[in-house]
């Protein structure tokens, strides 16, 4: 389909089920990055993922411009955070239930790692991600769609609406930043 997202969205908003799919395989990697880099687990991501689209289906007459579609899509996904916290808050406090257990078994069963690596990749990770979390936004975007998402350069460029060269020199200055960042991390964790 080559129409342009604005046509998508008015398309969407009268009922168009294949136009709202298409608006889904333009902008999935998009929300599932920006989910991951709230939550840092990519299977809440992907829960998130599928609640912000199945919200966004079931509310897409409230975008009144169609050129807003994303910036709105964005804040459908900031709810479903929230209120993903929110229910998470509320199991914690009704005592987690058998869901917790089952958890727990999971974690005993993974006989891949030892503790202790386990936890040195769950370390990192965490670092990796504070440090993504705290880059100026233009190079946050680029380099979550990239290296989180896997996005191609062309699939990046469109959604960011960006040219080949700025995409390439973002991602090299945020690349240079976050590798900074990181090496800063890692001393002040030494010392």
């Amino acid at each position: 389909m080559s129409d342009s997202d604005e046509a998508l969205v008015i398309k969407s908003r009268g009922g168009d089920r294949a136009a709202f799919e298409e608006l889904v395989r333009r902008t999935a990697r998009l929300v599932y990055t920006r989910a991951y880099l709230e939550t840092g687990d990519s299977h809440r991501a992907e829960d998130l993922v599928q609640d912000t689209f199945l919200i966004a289906w079931r509310s897409i007459r409230q975008v009144k411009e169609a050129s807003g579609f994303r910036p709105w899509l964005m804040s459908v996904l900031h709810s479903a955070v929230i209120d993903s916290v929110r229910r998470e808050s509320r199991k914690k406090r009704g005592g987690g239930g058998r869901g917790a257990d089952a958890e727990a078994m999971l974690r005993l069963a993974d006989g891949g790692s030892t503790p202790p690596e386990s936890a040195e990749r769950s370390e990192e990770r965490a670092r990796a991600l504070s440090v993504l979390r705290s880059l100026p936004e233009e190079y946050r975007q680029v380099l979550m769609l990239r290296y989180l998402a896997g996005a191609d350069y062309e699939t990046i460029a469109r959604q960011l609406a960006l040219s080949n060269g700025s995409l390439r020199g973002l991602l090299h200055r945020g690349l240079a930043m976050l590798r900074s960042q990181m090496e800063a991390k890692t001393c002040e964790k030494m010392s």
